[in-house]
């Protein structure tokens, strides 16, 4: 009988129900939202390494005017050495420097980011190797001219060939290409990991960019759990080397990237909790539409309740009819609407290009929740259906 009422109203039917559909679709296509940012942002500093602490130069400060952040010169390469054997609980230790140069491979040409590492970045970063090998110690000791290459700048300099053994020419200086390197894709702020040329750290230094300090040093820790004590004593140790008295602002900054994955994990649960309550709210808003159209029905249908009453119906039989209807409403919108969140959610990531995570628990939480709205609104029209008095409806007119 209840879907039958249900089916006698069609269009009213579907405009509140179109509530529900829109509230639990916003929900999910919100909250993959949410989740797909949280995610994409995880990810991007995880692809820097795990139990990461990145050692980089203070602001040079001359005549009080303070240069910009990383402008000092005070990091050496023994200041790395010194991480790696004085302090215990780490298991890599890479030096590194960076400049932006003019690539050529015969009349293909490509700018990009060129690094001076050691072999310990390979272990640090995750990286790895496709085609040939990467930076080893002895090109490190030699001083070689060998490049390690990403999947970016091979194909702008040599198209779909392999470029394993092939010369290249960087800052008009001649690298033989080693190794080519898997993709790792885009990081959450857009920028190209594959993008990328490593060369050895000495080679950068003397024949490139003729220099004696690194820009910065990056130090993998054993144990998340000893972050904070390994990053306090390479404060200390660097204290002491660059001979910083007590009450002297350090020459250089220590980030701890897993604290700052967890502040930004948290800065995004809390936006993703946002998103989901404003679409929250459009679910309420559906809510009370299922109550006010029961109402009306209510209303309309007095003098059919009344002949029901007359006939035996109970105060139970005229309750759960009504419920049943508003409970039918609830449940066929929430599945439209879960199908149309998923859809929305799947056009979002196309149109914007980035990713966006459908989870179950968004799906259904908004599922049992659109269910919920729909029984507790239809809790008041259903008891004032069926506290009628059946002599009082059947003069309903």
């Amino acid at each position: 009988m209840a879907i039958i009422a249900l089916k006698a109203n069609k269009m009213r039917t579907f405009l509140t129900m179109l509530g529900i559909i829109i509230g639990v679709g916003a929900v999910i296509a919100l909250v993959s939202v949410g989740m797909g940012v949280k995610s994409n942002v995880t990810s991007s500093i995880s692809s820097l390494g795990s139990n990461m602490l990145i050692v980089s130069p203070g602001s040079s400060n001359r005549g009080g005017v303070r240069g910009a952040a990383g402008s000092m010169q005070t990091l050496k390469y023994d200041d790395a050495e010194a991480i790696k054997e004085k302090i215990k609980g780490i298991d890599y230790v890479s030096p590194t420097v960076s400049g932006s140069y003019q690539v050529v491979n015969g009349n293909m040409n490509w700018n990009t980011s060129v690094q001076g590492v050691t072999p310990e970045l390979m272990s640090i970063r995750a990286l790895t190797v496709g085609y040939g090998s990467f930076i080893s110690q002895s090109d490190m000791n030699k001083r070689q001219r060998v490049a390690v290459i990403g999947t970016t700048v091979a194909s702008n300099l040599f198209g779909t060939d392999n470029p394993v053994g092939k010369n290249i020419r960087i800052n008009n200086q001649p690298f033989k290409v080693i190794g080519l390197l898997e993709s790792k894709g885009q990081s959450s702020m857009g920028q190209d990991q594959d993008d990328m040329i490593y060369i050895p750290l000495t080679t950068a230094q003397e024949r490139m960019l003729g220099i004696t300090y690194v820009q910065s040093i990056n130090v993998q820790v054993t144990s998340q759990d000893d972050m904070d004590q390994v990053q306090a004593e390479i404060e200390t140790l660097l204290r002491q080397r660059h001979h910083i008295l007590a009450g002297k602002d350090d020459d250089f900054n220590v980030r701890n990237l897993t604290s700052l994955m967890e502040a930004v994990s948290e800065s995004t649960s809390m936006l993703t909790i946002l998103l989901g309550c404003i679409a929250g709210i459009s679910l309420l808003v559906g809510g009370i539409g299922i109550m006010n159209i029961m109402m009306v029905s209510v209303t309309e249908r007095t003098r059919e309740i009344g002949i029901r009453k007359a006939l035996g119906a109970t105060y139970g039989n005229i309750m759960m009819q009504f419920m049943i209807e508003s409970m039918v409403i609830g449940i066929v919108g929430g599945i439209i609407g879960i199908v149309l969140g998923c859809g929305a959610s799947q056009i979002i990531a196309k149109l914007g290009s980035f990713q966006t995570l459908i989870t179950p628990l968004p799906i259904l939480v908004s599922f049992f929740f659109a269910v919920g709205i729909g029984l507790f609104f239809g809790i008041y029209p259903a008891r004032k259906a069926a506290k009628l008095d059946p002599i009082e409806a059947l003069r309903y007119e």
